[in-house]
């Protein structure tokens, strides 16, 4: 998939670099001049974040781009900027200059960052009929910005991440029939070769030795395969002592089970294993990162399929951690895998868990399609997660998980029930089952259904998979590392 490049230069002596200005809301430009105030006006310019431009410049004496700022000159403006230059470039540039003298570096990453994934595009499967003209083909972006300690480093990191969640973007896209179980883990075994991070991959066979009851029962109805990886990544000599789990849902396809989905609500299920992806995704670029924490990440791999072998709604399977689990509805299956997954994690002496999932379309309705929701049994752990998300620019929004509503997942015959009352609080009785997985070490777990996906080309996404949370946890990390 092709990236942008980014690099940071003082000065440019090349006459054919396109330029990209930024223009405030009061039509200042920054790093060079906008042209005449009423021409720009009368084009209905007037500066707001991520209106574009393109215009003459009296600078350079050529046409460049001029982008918006706005009156909010935060990291999210400069994000948005970024993607609206990129899809406004002309597309026969291949390389463009950012003009940023005097731009703090946080700000410049944070445009950086925004270009690289307003660029993305998933094209693998398009065929050679397919028009690319009215598509940008940046591949270079030059900032020039003042000699300042860390600017470099800042920008590379924030590339570094957006291409990581440009990874996950392009595992989430992937069709279900080609991304398996197998070929996640084959993929994961890659990564961890290529980064210097063990990995471990239990087929099937040691998924039944190591008693996943969980996994085991979502993947009864389909003839792939499951998978649980574990990838551990270890800093230097100097590395902090503390070890973070990071957990990820990954069905590859959620038709239901014999609780089948309608038609509609099977289009984008492929999806389902966003979480999973993001886990993944996070842990290919630690070492590039440099995070000073001990990081494991966990990922509970397969379909969920309707066959003559499936669970049934009224089976009851024992977990990893003994419990049993009465399942009367074979679509609620993502918290299934979870438990699985929460118990190795807190097995293996975790100090902290963060899971990320796909889990309720209950969190859709109360949150909507950008915002996650965050729960969990830490309140330090929760804040440290929501500043991350903050800096990052993934906007989460902590939920309650009130003790009292235990008893919406309590069964007639089992430990518990995989679902709650039916139409209340949906989000909360999945959390709350997932609770019952992580003893007493420190856990968060971000409900992400609604911001997985984008609907529409709109901000820095492209319609299909976000890569949401990669960003966030990156960002979590690497906050632990100082």
């Amino acid at each position: 998939m092709n990236r942008v490049q980014v690099s940071v230069q003082p000065s440019i002596e090349s006459s054919e670099v396109f330029e990209i200005n930024l223009v405030g809301d009061d039509l200042q430009a920054v790093g060079g001049s906008l042209p005449n105030r009423e021409l720009a006006k009368g084009a209905g310019f007037t500066g707001k974040t991520a209106q574009t431009l393109i215009a003459f410049s009296e600078s350079s004496n050529k046409v460049s781009l001029f982008v918006g700022l706005g009156d909010n000159l935060d990291k999210e403006s400069f994000r948005l900027c970024g993607a609206a230059a990129v899809r406004s470039l002309a597309k026969d540039v291949a390389t463009a200059a950012l003009l940023a003298k005097g731009v703090d570096a946080d700000l410049v990453a944070a445009f950086a960052e925004g270009t690289v994934l307003g660029h993305y595009r998933y094209d693998a499967l398009r065929g050679r009929g397919f028009d690319t003209s009215s598509l940008s083909q940046l591949s270079d972006l030059i900032v020039i910005a003042d000699e300042s300690p860390g600017l470099q480093s800042t920008v590379s990191r924030a590339v570094a991440v957006a291409n990581a969640t440009c990874l996950a973007r392009d595992l989430i896209n992937e069709p279900a029939a080609t991304m398996t179980p197998t070929r996640f883990a084959e993929i994961a075994s890659d990564i961890s070769q290529a980064n210097g991070i063990s990995c471990r991959i239990w087929d099937k066979s040691q998924i039944e030795k190591e008693a996943l009851g969980g996994l085991l029962a979502v993947a009864r109805g389909s003839v792939q395969e499951p998978r649980m990886i574990k990838m551990s990544y270890r800093p230097g000599s100097d590395g902090g002592s503390s070890r973070v789990a990071l957990v990820g849902k990954g069905i590859t396809f959620d038709s239901g089970g014999l609780s089948l989905k309608g038609g509609e609500g099977m289009m984008t299920m492929k999806t389902d294993m966003s979480g999973a992806a993001a886990v993944l995704a996070t842990m290919s670029v630690l070492t590039e990162l440099g995070v000073n924490v001990a990081v494991d990440g966990y990922m509970a791999l397969t379909e969920n399929m309707p066959s003559g072998s499936a669970t049934k709604p009224g089976d009851v399977f024992i977990a990893r951690n003994g419990m049993s689990v009465e399942v009367l509805n074979t679509d609620a299956e993502g918290r299934l895998v979870l438990a699985d997954a929460l118990s190795l994690a807190t097995e293996d002496g975790a100090d902290e868990i963060i899971d990320l999932a796909t889990l309720t379309g209950a969190c859709v309705v109360a949150l909507g399609r950008e915002i996650a929701g965050v729960m969990g049994n830490d309140a330090d752990l929760i804040k440290e997660v929501l500043d991350a998300g903050d800096a990052a620019g993934e906007p989460l929004w902590q939920l309650p998980l009130p003790a009292r509503y235990k008893k919406h997942i309590e069964s007639e015959v089992a430990d518990m029930k995989n679902i709650g009352a039916p139409g209340a609080a949906g989000t909360l009785s999945a959390a709350l089952l997932l609770k019952e997985f992580v003893g007493d070490t420190p856990w968060a777990h971000l409900d992400i259904a609604g911001p997985s996906r984008s609907d529409a080309d709109d901000r820095y996404f492209r319609k299909g998979a976000t890569g949401f949370g990669v960003r966030t946890l990156c960002k979590y990390l690497e906050m632990k590392s100082l």
